[in-house]
């Protein structure tokens, strides 16, 4: 289980999480939507200990990130897949090169190496692309190498920032799928965080809105698309201020 506490952080002196209390239960897939800039990306960065808090924590497993030493907080984040915005993949290394990276410090042997990465790129529908540059491939297919490196990690968690943001529709739903197949087959727990409504709906076993730093409202797909809160409802309907 990871629970946020209680977490709040400001930037100088601006606040941007202000006791931000939410629960994601095991085996779960809970969607953080929120407008831009509310601090749902640095939610995320607190569970791996990427941010210190200013006060409250995030505790996983009942054990509060930060305050864990270097130690622990490496073996946190063996358990747990974090893919980023952008992918963050490494332009001079391979497609292969890229999803192996994380398991060459874990003792495997080169052909557990190989078998890990070929099934994650499997699973994403990159089969055959292994040996592909990142310069090479679209925006899509960036995304989904990044989906596929922290697949062969086999977490406990996946931590998704914006995993549809700058794709078009089609690519978006095809990531979708992707996240929803990785849950099913791997049966992890999962935190996404998102601006885009149509792909919270299709990921998410529950939705929790983010607004000034709290979360103002949180339930099932059904619960948020039902909301009679005119905060969530404005956002969920797109409509401007």
């Amino acid at each position: 289980m990871i629970q946020f506490a209680q977490l709040v952080k400001a930037f100088d002196d601006r606040p941007v999480l202000t006791g931000l209390t939410l629960d994601v239960r095991d085996g779960e897939t809970m969607v953080i939507v929120g407008y831009s800039g509310t601090g749902k990306s640095v939610a995320l960065k607190h569970v791996v200990g990427l941010l210190v808090p200013d006060a409250g924590d995030v505790l996983v497993d009942g054990r509060p990130v930060s305050t864990m030493d270097r130690t622990a907080l490496n073996q946190l984040r063996r358990e747990i897949g974090f893919v980023f915005q952008f992918a963050a993949l490494f332009d001079s290394m391979s497609v292969s090169e890229n999803v192996a990276l994380g398991l060459q410090r874990r003792g495997l042997t080169d052909e557990q190496i190989d078998e890990r990465v070929a099934e994650a790129l499997a699973l994403v529908d990159l089969t055959g692309a292994g040996d592909r540059m990142p310069a090479e491939l679209s925006g899509g297919m960036r995304k989904r190498v990044g989906i596929a490196r922290a697949i062969a990690l086999r977490p406990r968690y996946f931590l998704y920032d914006e995993p549809t943001t700058g794709l078009d529709p089609v690519t978006a739903a095809v990531i979708d799928r992707l996240l929803v197949r990785a849950r099913q087959q791997l049966g992890a727990t999962g935190v996404v965080v998102t601006h885009d409504m149509r792909s919270a709906y299709t990921v998410g076993d529950r939705i929790a809105m983010l607004y000034e730093g709290r979360i103002r409202q949180v339930g099932t797909v059904a619960e948020i698309q039902a909301s009679e809160d005119p905060v969530v409802r404005q956002f969920i309907e797109g409509r401007p201020a």
